[in-house]
């Protein structure tokens, strides 16, 4: 190798030695590693350009930067290792010698990857190499994976008695925590497994089987291989297939007449299923890309649904159908009564408890149109659906079995596009039992619990149209501060139309305030007083003891 080239082989090399010698020290210190975690590092980048390293070389010789890459970049995020080159760039102006430098650093990587001279841990049993180089006004690409056999053949011998001894073993023989993540990973990695639903799904149903009498671990489960479906499905078929656009929201455009083979198509379908309990809007998405690289089976999943769901019911009186792919369900009141109602809230109601996505938009076709007297709430099918049931007393108990079975914080009705109007799953049936019934004020106050009021507006309105149907009482007064303190704090007005004149209603409120953290009582008192100038004004206007509790309010206050 030449001068040139060793001088900047060494300037490679010293920055790749410190990396690794500072990683060593760390991955020495770790303790409780997974059986499955073969080692840390399995990326090398090098590139050199002609760009500047810094501001600090205008006006000064340059001869380009040197990037080293030790994990794979983001594109939102570049943490490589850089130095300015040194002027032996000027030598290497040859494709020959920028091949034979790739060569030396295959050399020299793959005699450190393959030795003992760092923590077992460091290197996985595998190393991509990558060289990038801006030549002749372009830049040429040289890569190649090293393998160390020896930790293959451990990796493959592992993974095999873990099957054996943690995932098909009857209980108690179970994966620890720390495994799920790496399993999964095994999973999609083609060096062990075929990537088909024959040979992959046995092992993850088997896991969901094992776990199904503890929710945290089944959870950890589904977001373990989601996360490890989704990186396959990135690397195998979006970044190949698709051009990633969107600067807010992502969208895959199709950019090659190249399709999958139909094992990886078929794989890909697969992995948009699984997705899918924990992320709707993905297997929709993937299902979509799978269409337009042109699977049946997925065009059928976009119209039918998948298997899990009743798709259709029917009576003399409604008809119901839904597709959880698409994320809607759809209701034909055929006779406008009471009954065609409640068997259409059964058969939400029997989709929602076998799983069916809760942030769904809902198609009606019925001849009666009805909304709640409450400013914000958008006029949309699925409120008026819920309008109609309420129209029917007796249907209140089955619209709370379904408020309560509806209601999931951070999830929203996909009955608008996301914006002011948007609304927790459970929100119409909610906010009509409380406006028409005492009686399940308990469920207004566990929803106004969940409700996220950093994202949604449309609660912001309800303490006022609950006030136009009843009147504030002691016994009111609770309901009223829980739906005043989950208005959403950028949107923040005092109610209209609300006087507490009475000495029990200003005792209730103190009373419900005293516990409460200082800027809770500030967010409540504006609500129903308005500023602190508009507070003391009003006790201006007043005489004891009523002036004696609006004094003690006025401690509370903090401007907004």
């Amino acid at each position: 190798m030449s001068q040139y080239l060793e001088q900047f082989f060494a300037d490679v090399w010293q920055q790749l030695e410190r990396f690794y010698q500072q990683e060593n020290d760390r991955i020495s210190k770790m303790k409780d590693w997974s059986q499955l975690h073969i080692g840390v590092n399995h990326y090398v980048k090098v590139k050199w350009t002609s760009e500047k390293l810094n501001k600090l070389q205008w006006g000064t010789p340059h001869y380009g930067t040197i990037s080293i890459y030790t994990y794979e970049p983001f594109s939102w995020h570049d943490d490589a290792y850089r130095v300015a080159a040194g002027d032996y760039m000027q030598e290497i102006t040859d494709i020959n010698q920028i091949e034979e430098l790739f060569s030396a650093l295959c050399a020299k990587i793959d005699s450190v990857f393959q030795s003992d001279e760092y923590h077992a841990k460091l290197f996985d049993y595998r190393l991509q190499l990558i060289l990038e180089f801006e030549h002749e006004g372009r830049e040429i690409c040289y890569q190649k994976e090293l393998l160390n056999n020896d930790k293959f053949t451990l990796a493959k011998q592992t993974l095999a008695s873990f099957i054996e001894t943690k995932v098909m073993a009857d209980l108690p023989g179970c994966p620890a925590k720390k495994d799920g993540f790496f399993f999964a990973r095994c999973l999609v990695n083609p060096h062990f497994f075929h990537q088909s639903v024959a040979d992959i799904d046995p092992l993850v149903q088997r896991l969901l089987v094992k776990y199904s009498g503890n929710e945290e671990r089944l959870n950890q489960w589904i977001y373990d291989y989601t996360l490890a479906f989704k990186a396959w499905a990135e690397e195998y078929i979006l970044s190949v297939y698709f051009e990633e656009t969107g600067e807010y929201e992502t969208k895959w455009i199709l950019n090659s007449e190249a399709r999958p083979k139909q094992t990886e198509l078929e794989f890909f379908v697969y992995i948009a299923l699984q997705t899918g309990s924990k992320e709707p809007d993905t297997r929709k998405q993937y299902l979509e890309l799978a269409q337009q690289l042109g699977s049946q089976e997925a065009e059928d999943y976009l119209q039918n649904g998948s298997d899990h769901y009743e798709h259709r019911r029917k009576s003399a009186r409604f008809q119901g159908a839904a597709n959880d792919i698409r994320k809607f369900i759809s209701i034909h009141i055929i006779v406008e009564e009471e009954e065609a109602y409640r068997e259409a809230l059964h058969y939400i109601i029997d989709l929602l408890q076998a799983g069916f996505v809760k942030g769904y938009s809902l198609q009606l076709e019925s001849q009666e149109e009805n909304y709640l007297p409450i400013q914000s709430l958008a006029k949309t099918e699925l409120h008026q659906f819920f309008a109609n049931c309420l129209a029917y007393p007796n249907l209140f108990p089955l619209i709370a079995d379904y408020a309560k079975v509806a209601m999931e914080e951070y999830a929203w009705y996909e009955d608008v596009e996301p914006s002011e109007l948007s609304a927790m799953p459970g929100t119409y049936a909610v906010f009509g039992l409380g406006l028409f019934s005492d009686a399940y004020f308990p469920l207004v106050q566990s929803y106004m619990s969940l409700v996220d009021s950093e994202h949604q507006l449309v609660q912001n309105n309800y303490a006022e149209a609950l006030l136009t149907m009843h009147d504030l009482s002691v016994e009111r007064m609770p309901v009223l501060i829980d739906i005043l303190l989950s208005a959403n704090e950028g949107e923040l007005e005092q109610l209209k139309g609300i006087h507490i004149d009475k000495l029990e209603l200003l005792a209730e409120l103190i009373h419900q305030l005293e516990n409460k953290e200082d800027y809770q009582r500030s967010y409540v008192l504006y609500q129903i007083f308005g500023s602190m100038e508009d507070l003391a004004q009003r006790i201006e206007k007043e005489s004891a003891p009523i002036q004696e509790m609006l004094e003690k309010l006025v401690g509370w206050m903090e401007d907004y």
